[in-house]
Formats: C-alpha cells, sequence, structure tokens
C-alpha cells in the first residue's frame, strides 16, 4: 500500500469530547492527517473554539457543536450538524466520559445515573447515529479504559464497570456493521495527563504501578486512534487496545 502525508484527505471525522484532553489530542492527530473535523464539547466553549481555530490555521475546516453527551437529542443533532456541514461522516470517534469517583457503600445514586448515562447510553447514541451515515469503510471508536481489565485502586468501580460495558459493546456493534464494511474498536488508555488525571494524588498513587515508570500523552493515545481510523487497519474489528504502558501486563 502506498503511504501518504495526509491518509485522512477527503475523510470527514465527528469527535465527540473534542474540546480537550484526549480528545483535543485526537482532533490535532486527525486534522494532521487531512481530515476535516467536528468536534463536540459540553461546557467548554473557549477551549473548543481555540482548538477548532488551531485547526483552521493550519487550513483544515473544522467546526464545534454544543452537545452534552448525556442529552440524547444534543447528540443526535450533532451528528446531523456534522453531516450538514461537510456533506458526509466518515470516522466517528467516541471520546466523551466523566469520572466520578466513590466507593460502592456511599456511592450516589444520582452520579450512577450520570455516568451510565454519559459513558454508556451516549456511547450507542453516538454510534447509532453516525453508523446510519457512513459507507463501505466506515471507521468507529470508542474511547474506553484500561480500567476495565484492571481497576487497581479503590473507588473506581462504577467509572471501570462503565468501561468493561464499552468493550463488550464494541465487540457486538463489529458484527453488526461488518456487513457495511465499517469497523468499530475501542482504544482503552491507561493513566494520561489530562485534566481528568489531574485529582490530587491520582499521578503520585498510580505512576507506581506503571512498568514504564510514567503517564501516557495525548499524543500517544492519538497515535493509536489515528492508525485504527486510517487506510492501513480495514482488517482491526471488535478489537481492544490498550495503551498504559504496562499497567495491566
Amino acid at each position: 500500500m502506498t503511504r501518504t502525508l495526509q491518509p485522512l484527505k477527503d475523510k470527514i471525522a465527528l469527535v465527540v469530547g473534542g474540546s480537550r484532553g484526549i480528545g483535543a489530542g485526537i482532533v490535532r492527530r486527525l486534522a494532521e492527517d487531512g481530515a476535516g473535523i467536528a468536534l463536540t464539547y459540553a461546557a467548554a466553549a473557549d477551549k473548543a473554539n481555540e482548538v477548532v481555530q488551531q485547526i483552521a490555521a493550519g487550513g483544515v475546516r473544522a467546526i464545534a457543536i454544543k452537545a452534552d453527551s448525556g442529552n440524547e437529542a444534543e447528540l443526535r443533532d450533532a451528528v446531523a450538524k456534522t453531516k450538514q456541514q461537510f456533506g458526509r461522516l466518515d470516522i466517528l470517534v467516541v471520546n466523551a466520559g466523566v469520572l466520578i469517583l466513590g466507593g460502592i457503600l456511599e456511592y450516589r445514586m444520582e452520579d450512577l445515573d450520570r455516568m451510565l448515562a454519559v459513558n454508556v447510553r451516549g456511547v450507542v447514541v453516538a454510534i447509532q447515529a453516525a453508523a446510519g451515515h457512513m459507507g463501505q469503510g466506515g471507521r468507529v471508536i470508542t474511547i474506553g479504559s484500561n480500567t476495565a481489565v484492571r481497576t487497581g485502586f479503590p473507588g473506581a468501580s462504577i467509572y471501570s464497570m462503565t468501561k468493561g460495558a464499552i468493550a463488550s459493546l464494541v465487540r457486538g456493534v463489529a458484527i453488526d456493521l461488518a456487513p457495511r464494511g465499517i469497523t468499530v474498536n475501542n482504544v482503552q488508555p491507561g493513566p494520561t495527563v489530562t485534566d481528568m488525571t489531574s485529582v490530587p494524588g491520582m499521578a503520585e498513587a498510580v505512576k507506581p504501578l506503571i512498568p514504564l515508570g510514567r503517564m501516557g500523552s495525548t499524543a500517544e493515545i492519538a497515535a493509536m486512534v489515528a492508525y485504527l481510523v486510517g487506510p492501513e487497519s480495514g482488517f482491526v474489528t471488535g478489537a481492544s487496545m490498550t495503551i498504559d504502558g504496562g499497567y495491566v501486563a
């Protein structure tokens, strides 16, 4: 296969939760690879617009769409706006997620409902809404977590459950969409330097558990996503790719 500096040229990607952290890293990488970008954000309009402006400065078209991933109507509207603005949709990356820690004995049901709404139901809605617009060669990526394999510390049982659900979901959805030539894969980052991992004491707690002795970068996660949405990954589907410095080894 002939390699190209812009393997995603003429492709359109929607990154759900693309205004900061891992999502913003993915947006920047896909834009570098040539894809036009739509990204959603829940509240941080300033950060979303900053990312869009950075991409536009590089000559790539990008738009930001306000959509809470816990809100079905807003997610479906984001997909519709992407199709309306760009005329097509080739790649969906569902990155949005929330982390609400707490021990099982005191965990609040309203926090459980929020985690399920964003981390599980929102993923289902986004895939259902987007996949109908994709043709042969479409790509769906979910951003899970290595906690689906190993929780590792107290207070993360509910979060781990939601990410385990996504790993299972992807296996089944890959089978559902295979007849249409759409691949579906799950990327499971380990501890990565983002706002979500800035919880006091978290970095110090997890670094000793990582054989490589450091946390990952958003660019490293984005590189994995770039491979899975690119032309060389057409035979990869239903897989969960863990990228965590050996945390679950």
